[in-house]
């Protein structure tokens, strides 16, 4: 859905319009596209995960932040129950769907997310309708950033608001959820979704993914301790949606039936000697990943309760390698990216997201942000591959509606 331009930009945080800025520019484009005011204007960002990678659908921990980056969506309800769908990153043309005829597999492309939305509540037993609907997004597309998330989670805000749903977050990022495991067919866990409905400026989300009401907001001030969160985007594409993730949940759905657990997270870092040697050898690395990785969530959250978020820089090292060695979900520019900032004096580097291609995240002092970023270039150049796109970004807030100013001329 979204072009991603590769460029070298740490000068700012997003490198980004601000969203209120935006939603005059989508209410007009709105009012060109279906003629008419729209109902409102909302908001939903993208996401950057600290630590805490595949432990979701393993009913694991995760501490994830929202970005700058964000979709935001333009809408109006309908009484017709014709669901149309316009993004500006899209071919130019007004996707026409009946809700009544929403099925999974029955739309494809990016339409598929915001489509599986309306789907999710109908088929919950809300009472939704059509709607008209103008996305416009920041957030790129194929990086680890969750963008699908994002357009799933402006259109569960909008629609709650629409009609009246009166849903809480966690209710509308299980929507989403369901619109993007039922519908787009990805089988995804829930930290996207929460952390793009959920999550709040200056803080990190603590999600217990198997009971993710009880999230909580963790300080993460970066600024005020001197630091800076470098996004490099490398320009890989991946596609969750082509079976090498759905193996991977089911490796760990595997592992958990032979141990007789629930779920992965049921697992203590204690009991893991025991389990290597009961498990399957192909099956170990994926269940050493999950335990080390919630043990390094703990210990995230620990260290950011203390005032500390330099020492999260060996725990992004630490789960960077258990995602390349024992997960192997890294790829060469990912693994270049990390090593690159790393030795260019970031504190920590990690692949960040689902895997096979996407983004890093470097944390990194104040003021080595442009040496960080051009080493990595540099590296990238190299090697002979794409520029990357590198930004420096701040925890920002959950989906949320714009201010009705903004929204209108």
């Amino acid at each position: 859905m979204h072009r991603t331009d590769h460029r070298h930009d740490v000068g700012g945080d997003g490198d980004a319009p601000g969203d209120a800025d935006r939603a005059g520019l989508v209410a007009d484009s709105f009012r060109r596209l279906f003629g008419g005011d729209p109902d409102g204007v909302w908001a939903a960002p993208g996401r950057v995960n600290l630590i805490g990678e595949h432990t979701d659908y393993n009913d694991g921990f995760a501490l994830p932040i929202a970005l700058p980056q964000s979709t935001l969506l333009a809408a109006r309800g309908r009484t017709d129950g014709l669901l149309r769908l316009h993004s500006a990153q899209g071919d130019g043309r007004i996707t026409d769907l009946a809700v009544s005829g929403l099925a999974p597999g029955a739309v494809a492309g990016w339409a598929a997310y915001p489509a599986g939305v309306v789907w999710a509540l109908a088929e919950a037993g809300h009472p939704v309708g059509g709607a008209d609907l103008h996305f416009d997004s920041t957030v790129p597309t194929g990086a680890g950033l969750s963008s699908s998330a994002a357009l799933e989670c402006a259109v569960a805000v909008a629609y709650d608001e629409l009609y009246g749903l009166e849903l809480s977050g966690p209710e509308l990022a299980r929507i989403a959820q369901r619109a993007e495991n039922g519908f787009a067919g990805v089988p995804c866990g829930i930290m996207d979704q929460m952390a793009s409905v959920c999550c709040t400026a200056e803080a990190a989300l603590h999600l217990d993914a198997r009971t993710p009401e009880h999230h909580q907001q963790v300080p993460f001030d970066l600024r005020g301790q001197g630091l800076r969160l470098l996004v490099i985007d490398t320009g890989v594409s991946h596609d969750l949606g082509d079976g090498a993730y759905a193996a991977l949940r089911a490796g760990c759905e595997r592992a958990a039936a032979l141990l007789g657990l629930p779920a992965l997270r049921d697992l203590r870092t204690e009991e893991l000697p025991g389990a290597v040697r009961a498990l399957p050898a192909e099956l170990v690395p994926l269940v050493r990943h999950v335990v080390t990785e919630n043990a390094r969530v703990a210990e995230a959250v620990s260290r950011l309760r203390e005032g500390n978020a330099a020492a999260l820089g060996p725990i992004l090292d630490e789960g960077h390698a258990s995602l390349r060695d024992d997960y192997r979900v890294s790829c060469p520019e990912t693994d270049l990216a990390a090593a690159a900032a790393q030795g260019a004096g970031a504190l920590g580097a990690r692949m960040t997201g689902g895997g096979f291609g996407g983004s890093v995240i470097a944390l990194v002092r104040a003021g080595t942000e442009s040496a960080v970023g051009g080493a990595v270039t540099a590296a990238f150049e190299a090697a002979g591959y794409r520029a990357p796109r590198i930004l420096s970004v701040t925890p920002a807030a959950g989906a949320r509606r714009l201010v009705p100013s903004a929204a209108t001329p």
